[in-house]
């Protein structure tokens, strides 16, 4: 049933009519003893973290000279906490009283304003709090725009049910999204499971089994090889055209033109010293995000930096894309991190030297062709079973908001 929105029991209001507004500040970071003490305080990033509606405190506290240090204010519990920046609009209610940075907003609920009908009222109004953002260099929403947000207030036993509506419906949304977040990492697992069993073990369960040497691997059918990586591939050391394009090799195995798959968020070498060559077909490592997995076969002609390792195979009977993904199986089984020795873990850069003499397993030829088959054929079944489920999720979150919106508007009725 759709409300007729002049309804007069519904009034017109502004943010500044139905809250009180405090601002937050931080501290001097450089200052130690004004950190990790025992008073709550929070940020947008904290808010960002949430998995539920309220807030207790952040992953950095303040001492009681950091709180006094700077213009941060505590608030009550029941608080509304927005973040005003980076990026607007992440809203939580204060479990206790705490207090917060600059890029957040305390909206203490006055008495014109039902607790919890204010936490749904805030979340709806997101699309306005965004718009009335300013800024160039990073958008913030100052306290003099946040006060003059309008929106339609109902009276306070209407207050009380639309929160009771929104809080069961979106508990029951909310459930349904956890389990099929559940659902999607079980098949991720799932599908890691089955290729790691598929690279290292064989497709044939029944195969007679011998050790393999190997630490991460352990035990191989039995007429495998075990050989060392400088006796399967070699260094390329290919020259660069000029019509090359950059190639990336991604932490989900793929490795294409940069342009293929995105282009924000990369820094653009202004010399491309050292840069090499690339040809569709050779095995790629990134050295510097091999650990996670950016391993893979190009799929396009290019050029890279050189903190890739491109490697061409110095013998017939060698899959690039089977030793690809036994070389991802070993990042991910965190063998590249040890045989790396790396101080810190960002630290970790993987050479063709650090390869050359670890021993890999290494099928039959007819074999490396039918695992890369299963791998694929395993990789889409689920990638395509992970996609419809977060299809449903993105479905699910769209009607949460759509529901929350027509609930604080008066779009549907609930009483």
């Amino acid at each position: 049933m759709m409300r007729v929105l002049s309804d007069t029991t519904w009034s017109p209001r502004k943010i500044w009519n139905c809250f009180d507004i405090v601002n937050g500040a931080t501290p001097a970071s450089g200052t130690a003893h004004f950190w990790d003490g025992g008073i709550p305080w929070v940020g947008p990033a904290d808010l960002g973290k949430l998995s539920s509606r309220v807030i207790s405190r952040g992953e950095r506290n303040l001492t009681e000279s950091g709180y006094k240090s700077c213009g941060t204010t505590f608030v009550p519990a029941g608080t509304i906490i927005l973040s005003a920046r980076a990026p607007i609009g992440h809203v939580a209610v204060a479990a206790d009283r705490l207090c917060f940075n600059q890029g957040c907003k305390g909206l203490v609920p006055n008495t014109d304003i039902f607790g919890e009908f204010a936490y749904w009222l805030i979340l709806a109004l997101k699309p306005k709090l965004e718009a009335a953002g300013q800024g160039t260099t990073f958008v913030e929403l100052s306290r003099s725009k946040l006060k003059d947000v309008t929106f339609l207030l109902p009276p306070l036993p209407e207050q009380r049910a639309i929160a009771a509506f929104l809080d069961g419906k979106c508990a029951r949304i909310d459930e349904a999204v956890r389990i099929k977040e559940a659902q999607i990492r079980l098949l991720a697992e799932r599908r890691q499971i089955l290729i790691q069993e598929a690279v290292t073990r064989g497709l044939n369960p029944n195969a007679p089994m011998k050790d393999s040497g190997i630490d991460w691997i352990g035990q191989i059918p039995a007429h495998w090889e075990v050989k060392r990586f400088k006796y399967l591939f070699e260094q390329s050391r290919l020259p660069v055209r000029p019509s090359d394009g950059v190639v990336t090799s991604f932490r989900d195995g793929q490795v294409t033109l940069r342009s293929n798959r995105r282009l924000e968020g990369f820094t653009e070498a202004i010399i491309e010293g050292g840069y090499q060559g690339i040809r569709m077909g050779q095995l790629v490592l990134n050295s510097m995000d091999a650990f996670e997995g950016a391993i893979g076969v190009s799929e396009a002609d290019g050029k890279c930096t050189p903190e890739y390792v491109i490697c061409d195979p110095i013998q017939d009977g060698l899959s690039q894309h089977y030793f690809a993904n036994l070389l991802r199986q070993m990042a991910l089984a965190r063998y590249i991190q040890v045989i790396c020795n790396a101080v810190r873990q960002r630290a970790v850069r993987i050479r063709f030297n650090n390869l050359a003499h670890r021993f890999m397993v290494v099928p039959p030829a007819g074999e490396q062709k039918q695992i890369v088959e299963f791998v694929e054929t395993t990789k889409k079944q689920i990638g395509d079973g992970i996609a419809l489920k977060q299809t449903q999720i993105t479905a699910l979150r769209e009607y949460k908001t759509s529901l929350i919106d027509a609930a604080v508007t008066g779009k549907i009725k609930v009483l």
